[in-house]
Formats: structure tokens, C-alpha cells, sequence
């Protein structure tokens, strides 16, 4: 049943006769508004998260006056309230050290100011997870606006891929293969538009996971940024979201551990970031289901990879869009999915499917000729990941996917860049090369750097895929035999912080075991010798963070923010 003007949220600030009320029109009055703008209408909060210093969000700018169009074309009255940016380019050591602040920052607006409904703006990989995390806490009714991917780059003649190309010109350039005028016309050419990475990175991935979930608009997150259907898009999801308050449809009223798994199952056939992972266990728990590693894994084992899309693949995510988009790929896993779940305009997903196409069978594979199989994602567990690790077999070298090697060990990040290009560093093709210290509490912050660098030695005879080990993320973007998210992380005594260089590291993709070869009694031996380290921070918001974050295989959200240790504050007093 539709709700009555006096029955919005908003009503509580504006439409009560006194003192306060009588305060909060005279002030909307100041900012030039007549009463007829916002009386008996639904106040849509626009959490935007443009910055000058996020280039993934530069069209925001802009975006957010067609998201105002389309609430004032409805009936609705906008108010934007600009959040933190996390800018995945610029911000260290990490936006995922931040992600939960952005988080907890959505809350708090929504709950703090007279909003009725909220339109996210995010795109850049930590603010989808982040908004939607802080969103599902409120649990107002909600749309998601995804940035959209940038353009392809441009390189003589060719097309150039987000953090992909990055990676495999800097090794080209490290092996003496390329130039520095070639590595400067990379540089010009790799980001030309306005938009997030236009390879299947963590952003694309989770723009994706956020259309499956039914937070967006049908369609919205393939996109591409500078494209004008963009702007359409974020026009009508301002005309929606205004019935989705009348109305009173909620996140919490349409998501469902189906739900999820839809998500899930949808980042495995986009052959989608390792990122994922984490993000989708903290916003699934935010919502009060237990997705774990071992749901994702199982899915994994069903879902063939069918997008052709780098860094697994040879596409952009432009060719995706024009290709047929994510609602294309969708029709061609519809047995995997439960196409009953419901999306926030209350359509199923079968309904929100229909007249949905492939344009290009190379692009967006078929079933019975995809990218890969199975195993686009794959969580690994043993003595050295006894709490879970993850790798993304369909971005590595197929020889690589059974593999035992000597370790080769670096306590932490900045061990690793002053030694890995060292001429008498003792490592070879087959050995593992391990990372310690990059895990949530270890860097802080679980840093991307887990596509840990070939030696430079190694480079210039032609390897370009080692087994590489840590308790870090990475980008999206990136690829490679690389053993990820290692839990416990080796910061807080995990396995990983016992490894010692010459040990034995075994890897089975098909058994979905990493091991660490030697005796139970002498990693027990290596434990109790172990000491622990001193914390990263002493003051601030670090401070907080360090006290409360879990481990990847948690999430990496705070414990005190999880519904089933704390339940949201309510709404506030008004006085």
C-alpha cells in the first residue's frame, strides 16, 4: 500500500508543528528552496562519492545533477551529501584499510538526516561493497548508480586494459623488452575517459554483483561512462527510486541467501575479482546470511567463466556492453540461477531478462565453448591456510596449477622491493615466493599487493608466471599464479608467519590445498618461538580499525557492526 505524506521519514523533521520543524523549513528556505519543493515529498539522499582526486568518479560531477533530474521529474526532493571518495589510484596504503569507514559513514547520513530513500553513487572497487554494506544497515529503500567502465585504452593500433596491460608492459619494460618511450605511450593511452577499469577488475565485478542483487537499475552496470545511456540511466534511477519509498520496498525485503549465491554464481561466469570474495561475505552478513568460502568454492566448481574478458580473457568491458552486457551473459546461465529472486523494481529475474541478447559469441562465450569450465575462482585450504586462502585459476599458468617449490621469503613489503631484483638473490623458476605481512592487520589494511613480482632475472629469460604466496589482496586487474587472502593472516601468528626460505610450499588447484611441507611438531616448534608484532597504530581511526577488523575470510568488516552482534541504532531523537 502506497504511504501517506505524514507516514515518510522525513515527516518527522518537516512536517511537525514545532520548534525543530519550524528551524529545519527556515533553513531549507535559506538554501533557496519554497515549501512547495519538499513539503509532502519524499526526501531521496544522494550518497555521492565524487572527489577531485578519484578519476573513476570524475562524471559524477555531472551524473548527479541527471539522479536530481530524474527525483524532481517524479516528485521527489533531492539532496546530495557527498561521502569519502576512496580512490583506488590515490589513497593509501589502501582503500580497503577505509572501506568500512565509507561504510559506516553511509550509515550514519541515512540515519542522521531526513532521508526517505538513498541513490549510491559509486563504482571504484572498495565504495560499491562499502555504500551497499552501509545501506543494507539502514535498510531504506535503495538504488545503486554504477559509475560505469572507462573507454578502451589506446596503444599503436591497439587496445589497452586496466592494471592488465599496466602489469604486463612493466614486466616487458623490467625484462628489456620494451622502451621507456613505449612505456610512456602506454602511460598516455591506458585511461582516456571518464569511468572505472574497463577490464573485469574488482570494480566491473562488483557493479555486476550489485545488478544481480537487483540494487540497480536492469542493465546499469555494463555501461560504459562517457556512453549518453549512461546518464539516462542515472536520470530514471532517480525517477524509480522515488516510487521504490512510496512504495516502501526495501533491500531487506527482496534479498535472500538465493540472492547471493545469484551474485555469486555471476562472478564466477564474469571470471570477476578475487575482491569479490571478501566483499560479497561482508555485505551478505550485513544482511544477515552466512555466505563463506566454502559456498563459493562449490559454486565455482559448476559455473563455467564465459566472459572473454581481461585479464582471464582478451576483451574490455566496452566490447561486453556492446556485445549484449551483463543481462546478455545472464541469459545464458539462467540453470544456475534461481531467476525467481526479485530485484528492488519488484520484477524477477527472469523478467528483468527478457529481450536480453548476445551480439558477439566471442565476447560473451557459449556454454559449449567457454573460457573455462569451472574454477574461475577457486578457495584453497591447508596447513598454511587452515582458515581458507583464494586463487584465480583461470588467470594463471595451466603447469602451475600443481606445483611444490622452495620457498623463497620476504617479511614484508619493503624486504621484498629491496631484494627481489637482487642478482644473487637465490630463486629460480620453480621456486614459491612468499610475502609476509600484508594481511588486514599486517600492512594494514590488506594491500593489492598479492601479484607479487617476478624477479627481474627471471624476467629476461622468459618466465612470466611464478607460484607467488600472501596474506594480501589483489587487483582485479591482475593475474597470475597467486595465492591470496591467506587466513589467519601471518600478522596475528597464522601459519604464513612460520615460513621459512627453502621450506616446501605444495599447491593442488584440483585438490584445493596449499601446504606447507614439514612436520606438525615443527610448526608447532615455530609458533612458540614466534613473537608478536608491534601494532601499526597507535591514535585514530586506525586505532579502531585494528581492534575490531576480522579476517578476509570473515570479510574484513568490523565485529561490532554485524547484525548478530549488534543491532542498528534506530532512529534518532529529534529535538
Amino acid at each position: 500500500m502506497k504511504k501517506k505524506p505524514e507516514e515518510l521519514r522525513s515527516h518527522r523533521w518537516y512536517g511537525v508543528k514545532d520548534l525543530r520543524s519550524f528551524g529545519h523549513r527556515s533553513r531549507t528556505a535559506q538554501m533557496g528552496y519554497h515549501r512547495s519543493d519538499y513539503a509532502g515529498k519524499p526526501v531521496i539522499a544522494i550518497i555521492n562519492t565524487w572527489s577531485d582526486i578519484n578519476p573513476c568518479h570524475s562524471h559524477f560531477k555531472q551524473r548527479v545533477e541527471e539522479v536530481k533530474r530524474g527525483i524532481w521529474q517524479a516528485g521527489g526532493f533531492p539532496v546530495e551529501m557527498p561521502a569519502m571518495s576512496l580512490s583506488e589510484p590515490f589513497q593509501k596504503p589502501t582503500t580497503m584499510l577505509y572501506r568500512n569507514l565509507l561504510a559506516m559513514e553511509t550509515e550514519e547520513l541515512l540515519r542522521s538526516y531526513p532521508a526517505d530513500g538513498c541513490i549510491l553513487m559509486g563504482g571504484c572497487d572498495k565504495t560499491t561493497p562499502a555504500l551497499i554494506m552501509g545501506a543494507l544497515a539502514m535498510n531504506l529503500p535503495t538504488l545503486f548508480v554504477p559509475a560505469g567502465p572507462m573507454l578502451r585504452g589506446d596503444y599503436k593500433g591497439g587496445f589497452l586494459g586496466s592494471g592488465s596491460d599496466t602489469w604486463k608492459y612493466w614486466a616487458e619494460l623490467r625484462a628489456g623488452n620494451i622502451s621507456e618511450q613505449d612505456w610512456q605511450d602506454v602511460e598516455d593511452g591506458i585511461a582516456r575517459s571518464p569511468g572505472h577499469c574497463m577490464t573485469m577488475g574488482t570494480a566491473s565485478t562488483m557493479t555486476s554483483a550489485a545488478e544481480v542483487l537487483g540494487l540497480t537499475l536492469p542493465g546499469a552496470a555494463s555501461i560504459p561512462a562517457p556512453d549518453s545511456r549512461h546518464a539516462q540511466m542515472a536520470t530514471l534511477s532517480g525517477k524509480h527510486i522515488v516510487d521504490l519509498v512510496w512504495n516502501d520496498i526495501k533491500p531487506l525485503d527482496y534479498l535472500t541467501p538465493a540472492s547471493f549465491d545469484n551474485a555469486v554464481t555471476t562472478v564466477l561466469a564474469l571470471g570477476g575479482s578475487t575482491n569479490s570474495i571478501v566483499h560479497l561475505i561482508a555485505m551478505s552478513r550485513r544482511a544477515g546470511f552466512d555466505l563463506n568460502l566454502d559456498r563459493f568454492d562449490e559454486l565455482a566448481r559448476r559455473t563455467p567463466v564465459l566472459a572473454n574478458l581481461r585479464p582471464s580473457g582478451q576483451y574490455l568491458m566496452e566490447d561486453f556492453y556492446y556485445a549484449g552486457g551483463l543481462r546478455g551473459l545472464l541469459t545464458r546461465i539462467t540453470d544456475l540461477l534461481d531467476t525467481k529472486q526479485r530485484n528492488a523494481l519488484g520484477q524477477t529475474l527472469e523478467e528483468s531478462l527478457q529481450g536480453a541478447q548476445v551480439y558477439n559469441d566471442d565476447v560473451i562465450r557459449t556454454r559449449d565453448h567457454p573460457l573455462v569450465h569451472r574454477d574461475g575462482l577457486a578457495v584453497l585450504r591447508g596447513n598454511l591456510a587452515p582458515d581458507g586462502a583464494v586463487i584465480k585459476p583461470a588467470a594463471m599458468e595451466p603447469h602451475l596449477r600443481q606445483h611444490t617449490g622452495r620457498a623463497v621469503v620476504f617479511k614484508d613489503y619493503n624486504d621484498m622491493s629491496s631484494r627481489i631484483d637482487d642478482p644473487a638473490l637465490d630463486i629460480d623458476a620453480n621456486s614459491v615466493i612468499v610475502l609476509q605481512s600484508a594481511g588486514p592487520q599486517g600492512a594494514p589494511g590488506m594491500p593489492e599487493w598479492g601479484q607479487l613480482p617476478i624477479p627481474q632475472k627471471l624476467l629476461k629469460q622468459g618466465v612470466r608466471d611464478m607460484v607467488r604466496v600472501s596474506d594480501a589482496r589483489m587487483s582485479g586487474t591482475s593475474y597470475g599464479a597467486c595465492v591470496l587472502h591467506v587466513a589467519p593472516e601471518s600478522h596475528i601468528g597464522g601459519p604464513l608467519a612460520l615460513v621459512q626460505d627453502g621450506d616446501l610450499i605444495k599447491l593442488d588447484i584440483e585438490g584445493r590445498r596449499i601446504d606447507l611441507m614439514i612436520s606438525e611438531k615443527e610448526m608447532m616448534n615455530r609458533k612458540k618461538a614466534w613473537k608478536a608484532p608491534a601494532p601499526k597504530f597507535e591514535r585514530g581511526y586506525g586505532t579502531l580499525y585494528l581492534k575490531h577488523i576480522q579476517q578476509a575470510n570473515q570479510g574484513c568488516d568490523f565485529d561490532f557492526l554485524l547484525p548478530e552482534v549488534s543491532k542498528p541504532e534506530g532512529e534518532p531523537e529529534i529535538h
